[in-house]
């Protein structure tokens, strides 16, 4: 973003703009000390999972307007798809998110599920994820077939209907050999390995079942490789694949790991690690596409737990640590050009659309992360030199949780139905029409839209514990229902929310039971306090260096109407011994065009002609501006 230039108006504009800040950043803390019910919002959080239930709702259905939806999804297939959850505000079983949502579900339980028996939760959350895993028996009735949508978004964003109502196309798409998909495959095999941990205990009949589809669904996912949208079509449109593949089968093989001991997984999660980028990526967001920092976290634990063994296996483990800590350091603002920016109010700001989903996996993630590194008497080293403490990073995804939760500048939880002020239209069909109970006249397509979407005034049902898309990069929220981009919640909000909320639940000694509490060790000795502060050893700088190089000068300079522009030439250069496939390039502070790279989802790719970088080999491109260099940086590559 560009900053305003000097001068008396740019000082005054600079004075007025602080004072705005600390009156919101006062405002902000004004409600932060009132404190927050983290045990009522982890139960409202998983309370919502049932207002996204597709299928026979059981009779211990608390969220009472909704009702059966989905019958005979499948039957015109063949197979019987009656179940799962519907993502978000639509009537769509989309598999990718629907999968991502109960890995992390499960993740939840397997790191926080004391913590929610304490709250009296345990019991629902593993409801939420049986809900979701039964449902993927039945989208694996072969090795070597998953079905990974039923309906699809064209026609259902044509419609405003109540589930119960639908009219829309129920059309199941599946994938096999000759259509594959490693994506879908890969985390649906995550989520039922996870899932595997769960119910390990309590139910190892179906535990064992589900480990045995996971297994299945990683081969295929694995020996018929390919992306996922390129055989569903109708899902490019809604959830594209930006990241490609690797990252789910690296995410599937480390829970596989995790989930049956079994070195095979260990071996492919190292051996891979270069081919599929997982010690190649260091992007600073988690979510549903790109999964490298929940990969490089798994892996960080392998080693943090002594699991690692010796040779190759710790040393690749450790420079998946790397990654893990510079996630965490990016999020605390201390990873220079790759620190994730943030809102004035203090929000992590990735994107317009929904990017609360951004915060709750990271809140989750360096939770998570935290209580590992605190566990085995370690910290996140930064590429400055400096330490991330454990403490940190739960203060940090405390902060975020908190702002979520109304301790931002508008005083607005943006969960729906915790505190006194929260979004009244949930952009939802079912939440937005009369519940078919209260009036089971049909509702169709166009009276939807006609008597409830352009309605003004509150939906007639309360989407209880939902996590809406939330504000923009200004803090700004609009509470209306066709504001999709920020009033939308979805299922993969909630899966990892559930899970800090339940450590934050559980307060200073909430940590991992096999490991010291937070508070233990902020005072143990081997970890330096905050006030201590290192100088970056050569070691530790070689850690953080990539094989890609990054060189930028300025090639010229003139004088346009009183301003001075620079052309800057970068070159990158791929010094390792192997070819890089995939290379990501991060750009910020770039207030001119640019020439000889691509947009991409995930920040700018070289050429489509120039599809990879052999080992020795460089690209250059170029860019004008009247400011100083911008900064520049390696996202992620592949190396093979």
């Amino acid at each position: 973003m560009a900053r305003g230039r000097g001068g008396a108006r740019g000082v005054a504009g600079r004075m007025a703009v602080l004072g705005l800040a600390l009156f919101v950043l006062a405002a902000a803390a004004q409600v932060a000390a009132a404190g927050h019910d983290y045990g009522t919002a982890l139960s409202k959080s998983i309370l919502y999972f049932e207002a996204q239930r597709s299928g026979r709702l059981p009779g211990g259905q608390r969220i009472a307007w909704r009702a059966n939806s989905g019958l005979l999804d499948g039957k015109a297939n063949g197979v019987d798809l009656v179940g799962g959850y519907y993502d978000a505000g639509d009537n769509v079983k989309f598999g990718l998110p629907m999968a991502f949502t109960v890995t992390m579900m499960s993740w939840s339980v397997l790191e926080y599920g004391e913590q929610m028996a304490a709250a009296g939760e345990l019991g629902h959350a593993l409801e939420a994820v049986k809900w979701g895993t039964d449902y993927f028996v039945k989208a694996h009735p072969e090795a070597e077939v998953l079905y990974g949508e039923v309906g699809d978004g064209d026609s259902d964003h044509d419609c405003w209907q109540r589930p119960e109502d639908m009219t829309t196309s129920r059309q199941a798409y599946r994938l096999d050999p000759q259509h594959p998909g490693s994506e879908l495959a890969g985390e649906t095999a995550a989520a039922m390995a996870a899932a595997s941990l769960v119910f390990r205990s309590s139910n190892s009949g179906y535990a064992n079942q589900l480990l045995q589809h996971s297994k299945q669904l990683f081969d295929f996912a694995d020996k018929y490789r390919g992306r996922y949208d390129s055989s569903i079509t109708v899902a490019r449109n809604y959830y594209a694949s930006s990241s490609g593949y690797g990252d789910e089968l690296l995410w599937a093989a480390a829970w596989l790991y995790q989930a049956s001991g079994d070195r095979r997984y260990l071996n492919y999660l190292t051996n891979n690690a270069d081919a599929l980028g997982g010690t190649g990526w260091s992007i600073n967001q988690f979510g549903w596409d790109v999964k490298y920092p929940g990969v490089q976290v798994l892996a960080a634990m392998v080693l943090l737990r002594g699991k690692a063994g010796g040779g190759a296996h710790a040393d690749v483990l450790r420079r998946y640590k790397q990654k893990a800590d510079l996630f965490a350091c990016s999020c605390l603002g201390r990873a220079g050009a790759n620190n994730v920016r943030r809102t004035p109010g203090g929000m992590i700001y990735h994107q317009s659309w929904n990017n609360v989903q951004f915060v709750t996996s990271a809140s989750f993630l360096l939770a998570a992360y935290g209580d590992h590194l605190a566990a085995a008497r370690q910290a996140a080293q930064c590429p400055s030199g400096a330490a991330a403490q454990p403490a940190e990073l739960l203060a940090f995804a405390r902060s975020q949780v908190d702002y979520i939760l109304g301790s931002n500048p508008r005083a607005t939880s943006y969960m729906v139905g915790y505190g006194a002020t929260y979004p009244r239209q949930a952009h939802h069909r079912g939440a937005s029409i009369v519940s078919i109970k209260a009036d089971p006249s049909f509702v169709s397509c166009q009276a939807g839209y006609n008597s409830w979407y352009h309605r003004r005034g509150s939906n007639p049902n309360l989407l209880v514990g939902a996590t809406v898309g939330g504000p923009d990069e200004y803090d700004n929220f609009a509470d209306e229902r066709d504001n999709y981009e920020q009033t939308e919640a979805t299922t993969y909000n909630n899966a990892p929310l559930m899970g800090v909320l339940a450590r934050l639940a559980a307060g200073h000694g909430g940590g991992r039971r096999f490991g010291h509490s937070l508070a233990d060790e902020v005072s143990a000795t081997s970890i330096k306090s905050d006030n201590q502060t290192s100088l970056p050893s050569p070691s530790l700088a070689a850690e953080h260096a990539s094989p890609i190089e990054i060189e930028q000068n300025a090639t010229a300079s003139w004088t346009e109407r009183d301003r001075m522009y620079h052309r800057y030439a970068v070159t990158v250069t791929n010094r390792s011994l192997k070819t890089v496939h995939e290379l990501h390039i991060g750009i910020s502070k770039l207030y001119g065009k640019v020439w000889g790279v691509d947009k991409a989802r995930y920040g700018y790719v070289l050429p489509s002609w120039l599809p990879s970088l052999p080992a020795g080999k460089s690209a250059a491109f170029v860019y004008i501006q009247a400011a100083p260099p911008a900064d520049v940086w390696v996202t992620g590559y592949k190396l093979l």
